[in-house]
């Protein structure tokens, strides 16, 4: 049985491309009589909100979807984050690190698909463990994991690279887990067997299939779409203002006629797919 999922983060409001993302994954499902789930990726305690959350899943009711069970909160499996990061850390693929940001662009010799590749500065040193961020060692990952492939159902099939990001963090100072970890793990305990998001996270498919491996976790097909961008070709974005959701509900706008218009394609005149 297909099971997809929409998983938002009570960072900022729901705009347009993110409704096209609930759409496309809850369709996804129901077409072949599956299952449509929702997580809240509330880890990011300095910027999530309780009310944004709630806000989300009224959007979401007010498009017309609808998701089975109750929506599945991030802050409630710290415990499985703690667990995965102490299996990789007795397996000798974490070591920790305190470089700054800014440290690790001024020593970068390369960039990567997240930015500036890490230069591996605190690998192999005598670190204390407290309050630092914790980094997958790359080449001793890619040793264990040997060759992998992944499919997208857009794309077609894939050869993972994930070495291009250099030594990813896993663990962060002030989260539990990273985007990679957290989501690799929530979609393996959620059973999502279609992992359907933005095309901007393709990339990232490279670590979560690498992570799999390491972990022993399923691996689900995966449906990069297409992302909605305004005329100066950027994505919509909360940090660039792009109008709320629940804006255009509380003006009275047709929720299940704008998810309908989504599903035809039909956009906002200055929105385009890019």
């Amino acid at each position: 049985m297909i099971r997809t999922r929409f998983a938002p983060s009570p960072n900022g409001p729901l705009h347009l491309g993110h409704a096209f993302s609930a759409v496309v994954a809850h369709d996804r499902a129901r077409k072949a009589g599956g299952e449509f789930l929702v997580r809240i990726e509330d880890i990011d305690t300095g910027r999530s909100r309780p009310y944004l959350a709630q806000q989300a899943l009224d959007d979401l009711v007010w498009l017309g979807l609808e998701w089975q069970g109750e929506p599945v909160r991030q802050s409630a499996r710290l415990a499985s984050y703690g667990q995965a990061a102490r299996q990789l850390r007795e397996a000798g693929l974490l070591y920790p690190c305190r470089c700054t940001r800014a440290e690790i662009a001024a020593a970068a010799t390369g960039t990567g698909p997240d930015g500036p590749v890490y230069p591996g500065t605190c690998r192999g040193r005598d670190i204390d463990p407290l309050g630092v961020a914790w980094r997958l060692d790359m080449e001793a990952a890619r040793a264990r994991s040997g060759p992998l492939e992944w499919l997208d159902e857009i794309a077609g099939p894939q050869v993972a690279r994930p070495e291009r990001f250099g030594d990813v963090v896993l663990v962060r100072r002030d989260e539990p887990a990273s985007y990679h970890l957290a989501a690799t793990l929530d979609d393996a305990a959620d059973g999502i067997t279609h992992v359907t998001r933005g095309r901007d996270l393709f990339e990232a498919t490279h670590v979560h299939r690498l992570l799999q491996a390491l972990l022993g976790l399923p691996v689900p097909v995966w449906h990069h779409h297409a992302l909605l961008v305004e005329p100066d070709g950027q994505k919509l974005a909360k940090r660039r203002g792009s109008p709320s959701l629940a804006d255009r509900r509380g003006a009275g706008e047709d929720g299940l006629a704008l998810a309908d218009a989504l599903r035809d394609r039909r956009l906002p005149a200055g929105i385009s797919f890019g």
